[in-house]
């Protein structure tokens, strides 16, 4: 962190300015100039709230050198971080797809749901037995017993489950689920990610509606902070000016995420979009991208889903969708060997 100084400085607030990041443990390398002073801080500066320090009257501004993530931080990390999910891993050139309905609504549901994508190639069902809804009024999911359903799914058909958490007194109900999902609008509940962080348990982050990359990155540092490091990152869209589209995907978090962190970055197309017509080409865009896998909505029947049918494939819509991503993700492994 550098700290440029205004000109004609009042020593006094200097000598209390150096003496307090002294004392915080930081090495200070001075530096004049003819028309500049600056002040070089050398250490783990996170901690540093850059705000406060331009709010000095002897400061003209504050300029980091470094990410104020550290832990997910590729320069601290430079191999990829493989995940383990119940034996399934992503990143480091393992891809895994990840899909299942929205919501969980019926026994008969998430059985035929789950046969069809393990089918057809997904390696993890993913389900909701917790919705976060912009509306009171719409449906909030099965709560325990959504979950107690994706059990016997796995049970039947060996694949690992991943299932949204929206509160820390729901923990109590995940012991046997295997990847936490924190949604797009928990990405900053603090208190949420630093209870999962104290668990060792695989979490799927979900980037925030506005967020940018380093806030997103700053949300996988809560975790991370508290020691569970096992964290997959999810692209499912930003809200920009476009209104043709419930989201905008962001394929560049791609190589953008890949280049910062060392975490594994997978793709979300169907809350992109929010029209199951977009689910193939977006999926293809992400493959093609690079990316470390997709979360993708099926639905046995979705005219008659509680929640996000028309953003859901049919169980025949994602077997073609797979052979293809399949198919170019040969292509991509192999332009990469």
């Amino acid at each position: 962190m550098i700290i440029t100084l205004k000109d004609n400085v009042n020593p006094a607030e200097l000598a209390s300015l150096k003496e307090r990041l002294i004392n915080e443990g930081f090495q200070l390398v001075p530096a004049q100039g003819t028309h500049y002073s600056i002040i070089g801080i050398i250490g783990d500066t996170a901690s540093l709230d850059k705000r406060q320090i331009e709010s000095l009257d002897i400061v003209e501004k504050v300029s980091r050198i470094q990410e104020p993530f550290k832990k997910a931080n590729r320069k601290f990390h430079p191999d990829d971080t493989i995940v383990d999910v119940g034996g399934v891993k992503i990143g480091g050139g393992h891809f895994a797809i990840m899909a299942g309905p929205c919501s969980v609504e019926t026994p008969e549901q998430v059985l035929a749901t789950a046969r069809a994508v393990k089918e057809a190639g997904a390696t993890i069902l993913r389900g909701g037995a917790f919705k976060p809804r912009t509306s009171p009024y719409s449906f909030q999911g099965m709560g325990p017993s959504g979950l107690e359903l994706l059990l016997l799914a796995k049970k039947e058909t060996g694949l690992p489950i991943v299932s949204e958490v929206m509160d820390p007194s729901q923990l109590q109900y995940f012991d046997e689920v295997d990847m936490l999902q924190i949604g797009a609008r928990n990405m900053q509940n603090f208190t949420l990610l630093k209870e999962v962080g104290k668990l060792k348990k695989p979490v799927l982050l979900k980037r925030g509606l506005c967020a940018t990359y380093e806030e997103w990155l700053m949300a996988a540092e809560y975790i991370m902070s508290e020691g569970n490091e096992q964290i997959v990152l999810c692209e499912r869209g930003i809200r920009t000016f476009e209104t043709k589209t419930r989201n905008t995907l962001d394929v560049t978090a791609i190589p953008m995420i890949h280049e910062l962190s060392h975490l594994p970055i997978i793709m979300d197309p169907s809350h992109a979009a929010g029209m199951s017509r977009m689910v193939r080409p977006l999926s293809l865009a992400s493959t093609g991208g690079g990316a470390d896998g997709l979360m993708i909505e099926v639905h046995n029947d979705p005219a008659k889903a509680l929640c996000d049918g028309p953003q859901a494939l049919r169980p025949d819509q994602f077997a073609a969708l797979t052979k293809d991503v399949f198919a170019l993700r040969q292509i991509v492994e192999n332009g990469l060997a």
